[in-house]
């Protein structure tokens, strides 16, 4: 199989004004990966958007399980235009029915008050962290046979679990994880493209952050797990290019569902990007 490039999976093609198509990549899940269709809707808004407005946020559903072996394609309707200020919806539709909503909001940059509490948490460097394809290799036995066959598609983004092993064990564990993440390839574009990757790869290992109280390992084939909403807001410019620090945690889980909620720091310290998550966790008898 020839290289996969992390930026070739928002390369949209242009069905008519407002109307995209982006190919699917299969990596092995049950469903579509949430994330690809978080990326690509984002990269569906932009192509709507003035190029001096730059995504500050978005808030979506997941409303079905989408195909993988099947292309996505992005309806986007232009809500609003103000002075400072860009709203859009997208749709996410596969076999005629919808599969996602997106609302994005966009911002020409200002300049303004600024306060930042969090602070970055004390792990190994990414150098000293062993990278997750690498553990996969390792553990080739260990992971479902769809994902075996679709390794490929996890390396276009570099992603560094601290301690990755506990997920193949179901001890109990604090409900709290760290990742490293870049793009594995340099990536020469600009910052919609930047975003709409950090938005593909925010959705790599979030939910099941929720798991760990209960001893759950992510592999339990009596485990259902889906999202079910996910928002991001944007707090500086991102770079793919450059190591970020994903810090997960999840402050609750009930009800069959998880909430989990993360902060991106760049490796100064700074707070680039928060997400929220709540999905569906549930066990069923085999």
């Amino acid at each position: 199989m020839s290289e996969i490039k992390l930026s070739s999976l928002f390369e949209l093609e242009t069905v008519e004004a407002g109307i995209y198509r982006g190919q699917s990549w299969d990596l092995g899940f049950r469903a579509l990966f949430g994330g690809q269709v978080l990326g690509q809707a984002l990269a569906a808004a932009y192509e709507t958007v003035s190029p001096d407005r730059v995504a500050h946020s978005f808030h979506t559903y997941f409303l079905l399980p989408g195909d993988a072996k099947k292309p996505v394609v992005y309806d986007v309707e232009i809500v609003r235009d103000g002075r400072s200020f860009s709203a859009r919806r997208v749709k996410a539709i596969q076999d005629g029915r919808n599969i996602f909503y997106m609302t994005a909001s966009f911002q020409v940059p200002q300049d303004g008050m600024e306060h930042q509490n969090p602070t970055m948490p004390d792990v190994p460097a990414p150098e000293d962290v062993q990278s997750d394809i690498e553990f996969y290799e390792a553990n080739f036995n260990k992971i479902a046979r769809p994902m075996q066959e679709a390794l490929s598609y996890h390396k276009p983004v570099d992603i560094r679990t601290v301690d990755a092993a506990n997920s193949y064990h179901s001890a109990k564990r604090e409900p709290t994880r760290y990742i490293w993440l870049k793009a594995r390839d340099n990536m020469d574009a600009q910052l919609a493209v930047h975003q709409a990757a950090l938005a593909y790869a925010s959705d790599y290992h979030f939910l099941s952050t929720s798991l760990q109280p209960h001893g759950v390992a992510v592999t339990d084939k009596s485990l259902r797990i889906a999202t079910i909403d996910h928002a991001m807001w944007f707090h500086r410019p991102i770079s793919m290019n450059e190591w970020m620090l994903y810090a997960m945690e999840s402050p609750f889980s009930g009800g069959s569902r998880g909430l989990v909620r993360g902060q991106i720091f760049n490796q100064s310290g700074e707070l680039i990007a928060s997400t929220m998550q709540e999905g569906l966790m549930r066990k069923v008898d085999e």
